[in-house]
């Protein structure tokens, strides 16, 4: 077989069958039974038809049982499709349709959700039960498939498709983001390189393991025979639970989260010690929340910036940086406010407008290029044309500068995307609602400082004449339309019509101004 997902648990029972590799509250297991179960799904989805090229879903919390489809359905040649359970149920059917999902597999949290999109979605033909509680009679269940005779080899290809994950579109509906056996390999070994995980590690899945952040330190974790320590969500008790009774060494949580962590009453009175690192990413960490972090919590410290398109990973800003920065030293202090510089193995750069390079410290579009940059987006030639060149080059639509070292500084987003807790929020999906509403004439949505969130959703709407809806009114509109986070928690009106260029195009610049007044950058 060449170069595969499959290399990762390989190498792990090879090297370290003993060596534990799942927490799940009570479940402990070591590689070799891990390698059996993930074997035996193999086997049992191919029973069920499953064969190589079909898209497998996933709905469901954190377990180990979840872990065992990022291993087992790119084991078999199949293409996983790991659902963001906050999608709002016609987002969740658009995507199973748009990849034509045949298998998803669904834990008693989204049991309900998931008959309804089976009666929806015309290529879900086949529902598993990943428990915890009893399967219902009509469905599948995952031990009954995890006791299969092992999977049949399957001939895989490093340019086959082993995932695909959904972002937000531009254009108001996701986009299936195609990433192949090689970009997801390439990005292991740059967090690898990056994080330097050892044997002895423990890593909480803590933030929801559909993000690809969470993906990109699995293969990893896996490759060099760590231990996966599972929370079913984030919540800052459970995590700091989790830390002291497992002795977790590192985790990845967005600043939202670790902003909860630091200021939850019961964080002091838990024993921490035995953390190495937290990761943080999605967004930088306003300044107030990086210092508590590093006085309270007794590890280092390291940011990772990328994207989806690139299987995530793309620059760090490692402990020392922040270690130094945050004792006064320069340019680590001033290093504090990026996202870091390149990781090994990518290029990172910052192009003008025209496609030259622009110089130090002038703004321009993140351009970046390397094996971990995806195939493409699923039946979208023309966007995928739009943001990958002919000479490998990924157009991010993210502006940012570059300073005389190679550190990478975002400072606005060329494409009109809010991200609130980590979550993705592309202005367009939230404006295409809004416009279905009777009373609304225009409507801009913007993101807006927010302590807790980083950033939360706000909208500028100006009401048809003879109208007056509240905020209130549109919010509900919004609900049952799309996820909860993507609602917006603000509505401003104005009789004016929004500014907008020459060419039509609504300046959402100006209108994010106001919010951002007294801020360095219009990114928090």
């Amino acid at each position: 077989m060449t170069e595969s997902l499959s290399w990762a648990l390989d190498r792990a029972v090879r090297t370290a069958p003993d060596h534990t590799a799942v927490i799940d509250g009570d479940t402990v297991f070591d590689y070799a039974e891990l390698a059996r179960r993930v074997a035996g799904l193999g086997g049992g989805l191919q029973s069920i038809g499953v064969t190589k090229g079909d898209v497998v879903g996933v709905m469901a919390l954190n377990s180990y049982r979840h872990l065992e489809y990022w291993l087992g359905v790119p084991a078999i040649g199949a293409i996983l499709n790991d659902l963001n359970y906050r999608l709002g149920e016609d987002e969740l059917a658009f995507i199973i349709d748009d990849c034509s999902t045949t298998v998803l597999a669904v834990d008693d949290t989204y049991l309900e959700l998931a008959e309804r999109l089976r009666g929806r979605c015309a290529s879900l033909r086949t529902l598993i039960h990943l428990g915890p509680g009893p399967t219902p009679e009509h469905l599948t269940g995952h031990e009954e498939l995890v006791a299969h005779v092992p999977a049949t080899p399957v001939d895989i290809a490093p340019e086959d498709i082993g995932g695909i994950f959904y972002t937000g579109g531009t254009t108001g509906t996701p986009k299936g983001v195609l990433l192949s056996h090689r970009n997801l390999i390439a990005n292991a070994k740059h967090v690898l390189l990056s994080v330097r995980h050892t044997p002895e590690d423990r890593y909480l899945h803590a933030g929801p393991m559909f993000h690809l952040a969470d993906g990109s330190q699995t293969y990893a974790m896996t490759w060099m025979a760590g231990t996966h320590v599972f929370i079913p969500a984030f919540d800052p008790e459970a995590v700091v639970q989790a830390i002291e009774e497992h002795r977790v060494t590192y985790a990845i949580l967005v600043p939202s989260m670790i902003n909860m962590v630091v200021n939850h009453p019961g964080t002091p009175q838990r024993d921490l010690s035995s953390l190495r690192l937290l990761l943080y990413g999605a967004s930088p960490m306003p300044d107030e929340v990086q210092r508590a972090a590093m006085a309270m919590l007794p590890c280092g410290f390291s940011q990772l910036y990328g994207m989806t398109e690139a299987s995530p990973l793309l620059t760090q800003s490692t402990e020392e940086d922040h270690r130094r920065g945050v004792a006064g030293e320069q340019p680590y202090a001033r290093r504090l406010r990026s996202a870091g510089a390149p990781i090994i193995g990518v290029q990172v750069e910052v192009h003008r407008e025209d496609g030259s390079l622009a110089d130090v410290e002038e703004v321009g579009e993140v351009w970046a290029r390397g094996p971990n940059i995806m195939v493409g987006y699923l039946n979208r030639p023309e966007e995928t044309k739009a943001v990958l060149d002919e000479n490998g080059w990924y157009h991010s639509g993210d502006a940012g500068r570059m300073d005389e070292h190679g550190y990478l500084y975002i400072v606005d987003r060329v494409k009109d995307m809010i991200i609130s807790g980590g979550e993705n929020v592309y202005s367009a999906e939230v404006e295409n609602v809004l416009y279905t509403h009777p009373d609304v004439l225009e409507a801009a949505v913007i993101g807006v400082p927010d302590e807790k969130w980083g950033e939360r959703v706000h909208a500028v709407v100006v009401p048809r004449d003879g109208t007056s809806p509240t905020a209130e009114d549109l919010m509900t509109f919004c609900r049952g339309k799309l996820g909860g986070f993507k609602i917006p928690r603000g509505v401003d009106f104005q009789s004016e019509p929004l500014p907008k260029s020459g060419a039509g195009k609504i300046l959402k610049r100006d209108l994010r101004a106001p919010y951002w007044a007294g801020k360095d950058r219009m990114v928090n």
